[in-house]
Protein backbone atom coordinates (compact mmCIF):
# COMPACT_ATOMS: atom_id res chain seq x y z
CA UNK A 1 0.00 0.00 0.00
CA UNK A 2 1.56 3.15 -0.76
CA UNK A 3 1.80 5.77 1.63
CA UNK A 4 0.13 9.42 0.98
CA UNK A 5 2.33 12.16 1.00
CA UNK A 6 2.60 15.07 4.15
CA UNK A 7 1.24 18.27 2.69
CA UNK A 8 4.11 20.55 3.45
CA UNK A 9 3.13 23.98 4.51
CA UNK A 10 5.60 26.92 3.78
CA UNK A 11 7.41 27.86 6.70
CA UNK A 12 7.62 31.58 7.71
CA UNK A 13 9.23 33.20 10.61
CA UNK A 14 7.18 35.25 12.97
CA UNK A 15 8.14 38.72 11.52
CA UNK A 16 7.54 38.53 7.60
CA UNK A 17 4.10 36.61 9.05
CA UNK A 18 3.75 39.62 11.01
CA UNK A 19 4.54 41.64 8.03
CA UNK A 20 2.30 39.66 5.66
CA UNK A 21 -1.16 39.92 8.00
CA UNK A 22 -0.89 43.75 9.11
CA UNK A 23 -0.45 44.15 5.01
CA UNK A 24 -3.30 42.10 3.75
CA UNK A 25 -5.42 43.82 6.13
CA UNK A 26 -4.50 47.58 5.03
CA UNK A 27 -5.41 46.03 1.96
CA UNK A 28 -8.80 44.82 2.53
CA UNK A 29 -9.62 47.80 4.92
CA UNK A 30 -8.85 50.06 1.43
CA UNK A 31 -10.37 47.75 -0.52
CA UNK A 32 -13.22 47.62 0.84
CA UNK A 33 -14.70 45.14 -1.82
CA UNK A 34 -13.57 41.59 -1.68
CA UNK A 35 -9.92 40.70 -3.12
CA UNK A 36 -9.22 37.09 -4.92
CA UNK A 37 -5.98 35.02 -3.78
CA UNK A 38 -4.33 35.67 -6.63
CA UNK A 39 -4.83 39.60 -6.35
CA UNK A 40 -3.29 39.96 -3.19
CA UNK A 41 -0.32 37.41 -3.61
CA UNK A 42 0.11 39.85 -6.67
CA UNK A 43 -0.16 43.08 -4.48
CA UNK A 44 2.46 41.71 -2.08
CA UNK A 45 4.47 39.65 -5.07
CA UNK A 46 4.41 36.55 -2.67
CA UNK A 47 3.79 32.86 -3.33
CA UNK A 48 0.04 32.23 -2.72
CA UNK A 49 0.40 29.26 -0.32
CA UNK A 50 1.93 32.06 1.94
CA UNK A 51 -1.23 34.30 1.67
CA UNK A 52 -3.21 31.32 2.11
CA UNK A 53 -1.90 29.97 5.28
CA UNK A 54 -1.99 33.43 6.65
CA UNK A 55 -4.88 35.08 5.51
CA UNK A 56 -6.58 31.41 7.60
CA UNK A 57 -4.88 32.29 10.63
CA UNK A 58 -5.80 35.68 10.29
CA UNK A 59 -9.75 34.31 9.73
CA UNK A 60 -9.03 32.54 13.25
CA UNK A 61 -8.00 35.16 15.06
CA UNK A 62 -10.37 37.63 14.64
CA UNK A 63 -12.97 35.02 15.32
CA UNK A 64 -11.52 34.38 18.89
CA UNK A 65 -10.57 37.92 19.65
CA UNK A 66 -12.77 40.65 21.15
CA UNK A 67 -12.83 42.57 17.62
CA UNK A 68 -15.58 44.40 15.96
CA UNK A 69 -14.94 43.30 12.40
CA UNK A 70 -14.01 39.54 10.80
CA UNK A 71 -12.25 38.61 7.66
CA UNK A 72 -14.87 36.19 5.69
CA UNK A 73 -14.81 34.07 2.41
CA UNK A 74 -17.12 35.29 -0.70
CA UNK A 75 -16.61 33.00 -3.78
CA UNK A 76 -13.24 32.52 -2.93
CA UNK A 77 -12.58 35.78 -2.51
CA UNK A 78 -11.49 37.69 1.27
CA UNK A 79 -13.08 40.54 2.75
CA UNK A 80 -13.31 42.45 6.11
CA UNK A 81 -17.01 42.85 7.40
CA UNK A 82 -18.28 44.08 10.86
CA UNK A 83 -19.83 41.22 12.57
CA UNK A 84 -23.47 41.05 12.96
CA UNK A 85 -23.78 41.93 16.78
CA UNK A 86 -22.60 45.51 15.64
CA UNK A 87 -25.07 46.06 13.52
CA UNK A 88 -26.80 48.09 15.41
CA UNK A 89 -24.75 50.80 16.12
CA UNK A 90 -23.17 50.66 12.50
CA UNK A 91 -27.11 51.76 11.45
CA UNK A 92 -26.76 54.65 13.47
CA UNK A 93 -23.66 55.75 11.92
CA UNK A 94 -24.82 55.15 8.74
CA UNK A 95 -28.18 56.87 9.20
CA UNK A 96 -26.46 60.11 10.73
CA UNK A 97 -23.85 60.14 8.06
CA UNK A 98 -26.82 60.36 5.41
CA UNK A 99 -27.98 63.29 6.94
CA UNK A 100 -24.82 64.78 7.52
CA UNK A 101 -23.87 64.46 3.87
CA UNK A 102 -26.61 66.44 2.74
CA UNK A 103 -26.49 69.74 0.62
CA UNK A 104 -28.46 72.10 1.08
CA UNK A 105 -30.01 72.07 -1.51
CA UNK A 106 -31.01 68.24 -1.31
CA UNK A 107 -32.04 69.41 2.57
CA UNK A 108 -34.60 72.30 0.70
CA UNK A 109 -35.64 69.64 -1.83
CA UNK A 110 -36.11 66.91 0.78
CA UNK A 111 -38.38 69.65 3.06
CA UNK A 112 -40.17 70.84 -0.02
CA UNK A 113 -41.20 66.84 -1.32
CA UNK A 114 -42.10 65.92 2.52
CA UNK A 115 -44.35 69.01 3.13
CA UNK A 116 -46.11 68.79 -0.37
CA UNK A 117 -45.67 65.02 -2.02
CA UNK A 118 -46.67 64.09 -4.53
CA UNK A 119 -44.62 66.83 -5.97
CA UNK A 120 -42.71 67.14 -9.58
CA UNK A 121 -39.60 68.17 -10.29
CA UNK A 122 -40.47 71.32 -12.02
CA UNK A 123 -42.87 72.27 -8.97
CA UNK A 124 -39.79 72.23 -6.08
CA UNK A 125 -37.76 73.99 -8.78
CA UNK A 126 -40.27 76.64 -8.74
CA UNK A 127 -39.96 76.82 -5.04
CA UNK A 128 -36.78 76.85 -4.92
CA UNK A 129 -36.31 79.27 -7.64
CA UNK A 130 -33.56 77.22 -9.02
CA UNK A 131 -32.78 74.12 -10.96
CA UNK A 132 -32.70 70.80 -8.30
CA UNK A 133 -32.67 67.70 -10.75
CA UNK A 134 -28.69 66.96 -9.08
CA UNK A 135 -30.21 67.52 -5.56
CA UNK A 136 -33.14 64.83 -6.16
CA UNK A 137 -30.90 62.30 -7.76
CA UNK A 138 -28.77 62.49 -4.63
CA UNK A 139 -31.62 62.04 -2.50
CA UNK A 140 -33.01 58.88 -4.77
CA UNK A 141 -29.25 57.65 -4.07
CA UNK A 142 -29.93 58.07 -0.13
CA UNK A 143 -33.04 56.10 -0.67
CA UNK A 144 -35.05 59.45 1.14
CA UNK A 145 -36.91 59.70 -2.10
CA UNK A 146 -38.68 57.89 -4.86
CA UNK A 147 -41.31 58.23 -7.61
CA UNK A 148 -44.48 57.71 -6.78
CA UNK A 149 -46.18 58.46 -9.87
CA UNK A 150 -46.39 60.36 -12.57
CA UNK A 151 -48.76 63.22 -13.26
CA UNK A 152 -51.50 63.26 -15.84
CA UNK A 153 -50.36 66.13 -18.15
CA UNK A 154 -48.50 66.20 -21.13
CA UNK A 155 -44.69 64.86 -20.68
CA UNK A 156 -46.10 63.19 -17.73
CA UNK A 157 -43.59 64.54 -15.79
CA UNK A 158 -42.28 62.12 -12.43
CA UNK A 159 -44.47 62.77 -8.78
CA UNK A 160 -41.74 61.95 -6.04
CA UNK A 161 -42.61 60.99 -2.38
CA UNK A 162 -40.66 60.25 0.92
CA UNK A 163 -39.74 56.68 1.77
CA UNK A 164 -40.25 54.66 4.83
CA UNK A 165 -36.04 55.09 4.86
CA UNK A 166 -36.88 58.70 5.26
CA UNK A 167 -39.27 58.05 8.35
CA UNK A 168 -36.77 55.91 9.97
CA UNK A 169 -33.64 58.20 9.48
CA UNK A 170 -35.96 61.20 11.00
CA UNK A 171 -37.29 58.86 13.31
CA UNK A 172 -40.74 60.17 12.60
CA UNK A 173 -44.00 57.42 13.11
CA UNK A 174 -45.40 58.72 9.95
CA UNK A 175 -45.64 62.06 7.57
CA UNK A 176 -48.52 63.26 10.77
CA UNK A 177 -45.23 63.58 12.97
CA UNK A 178 -43.74 66.25 10.65
CA UNK A 179 -43.01 69.75 12.29
CA UNK A 180 -46.17 71.83 11.55
CA UNK A 181 -45.24 75.12 8.76
CA UNK A 182 -47.33 76.97 11.47
CA UNK A 183 -44.93 76.63 13.90
CA UNK A 184 -42.25 77.76 11.20
CA UNK A 185 -44.31 80.87 10.67
CA UNK A 186 -44.70 81.86 14.16
CA UNK A 187 -40.94 81.92 14.58
CA UNK A 188 -40.16 83.82 11.87
CA UNK A 189 -43.21 86.17 12.92
CA UNK A 190 -41.93 86.43 16.46
CA UNK A 191 -37.82 86.69 14.86
CA UNK A 192 -39.36 89.75 13.16
CA UNK A 193 -41.27 91.20 15.75
CA UNK A 194 -37.93 90.99 18.26
CA UNK A 195 -36.33 93.12 15.96
CA UNK A 196 -38.61 95.72 15.19
CA UNK A 197 -38.63 95.81 19.51
CA UNK A 198 -34.67 96.12 18.98
CA UNK A 199 -35.29 99.20 16.55
CA UNK A 200 -37.67 100.96 18.70
CA UNK A 201 -36.05 100.72 22.01
CA UNK A 202 -32.51 101.36 19.73
CA UNK A 203 -34.59 104.95 18.77
CA UNK A 204 -35.65 105.46 22.15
Amino acid sequence: MQKRKAIQIPFMDDKKKDFLKSTIEALLFASGDPLSLNEISNFLEEKSKFIEITIQEMIEEYEKSNRGIKLIIIKGSYQLVTKPEKSDYIQKLLRKNKRQSLSQASIESLAIIAYKQPITRIDIDEIRGVKSESAIQRLIERELIKEVGRLEVPGRPILYGTTEEFLRQFELKDLNDLPSLDLFGQEEKNIDDDMELEEIEDKE
